[in-house]
């Protein structure tokens, strides 16, 4: 379809409706983070941080990063069995994906699996193609040191990752169940007496 001189497809009639215009795609880039990244990461981890512990109040002491979260970037940034990747806007970063290395049983003829551990964009980037590539691109830079499994970590209830993860080809192959005798706060779903 021909483009106007901004770059802007020709105007669209549905329906009755107005013309809608389609602007040029945005450019979308999955980028190896680098160690200036580490606020920046830092501020999303955060946020992320905030979103699952709303989930789960578990998440931050059993799936999230370790305290200090800004030393756990820099050593996975350095590590050679880590992966965190920067997802960007036209430049603008939106997200993080941190993945690494991860061992199966030593029964396994193929041991090594890329583990997805965290992904996270800003609500406003969610559903443009910013996590997929993120996604793709650590899956891909995984392939090439010749590993062909791989998990990602979501914690149950959590439909949105749930289905971003099986439209990228992902299955679920366990749930980590968890009692607390002590829990810090009782959801609304338990049923014992407070």
């Amino acid at each position: 379809m021909a483009r106007d001189q901004m770059g802007h497809r020709p105007e669209v009639r549905v329906g009755l409706l107005t013309p809608v215009r389609f602007p040029r795609l945005m450019q979308i880039v999955a980028r190896p983070a680098e160690i200036v990244d580490v606020p920046l990461l830092v501020g999303l981890y955060r946020r992320l941080e905030a979103e699952m512990k709303a989930l789960h109040p578990m998440w931050p002491i059993a799936d999230g990063l370790p305290e200090p979260v800004e030393a756990a970037f820099k050593q996975a940034i350095e590590s050679d069995d880590a992966e965190v990747l920067v997802g960007e806007i036209e430049g603008v970063p939106f997200g993080f994906l941190y993945a690494r290395v991860e061992q199966l049983l030593p029964q396994s003829p193929d041991p090594r699996v890329g583990s997805i551990r965290l992904i996270y964009t800003e609500d406003e980037a969610r559903e443009v193609g910013v996590a997929e590539a993120l996604r793709d691109q650590v899956m891909e830079m995984f392939r090439a040191r010749g590993i062909t499994k791989f998990d990602a970590h979501v914690l149950p209830g959590h439909r949105l990752a749930k289905n971003f993860f099986e439209a990228g080809g992902f299955s679920a192959r366990s749930i980590v169940m968890h009692h607390d005798d002590n829990p810090p706060e009782r959801r609304s779903r338990d049923p014992r007496p407070r």
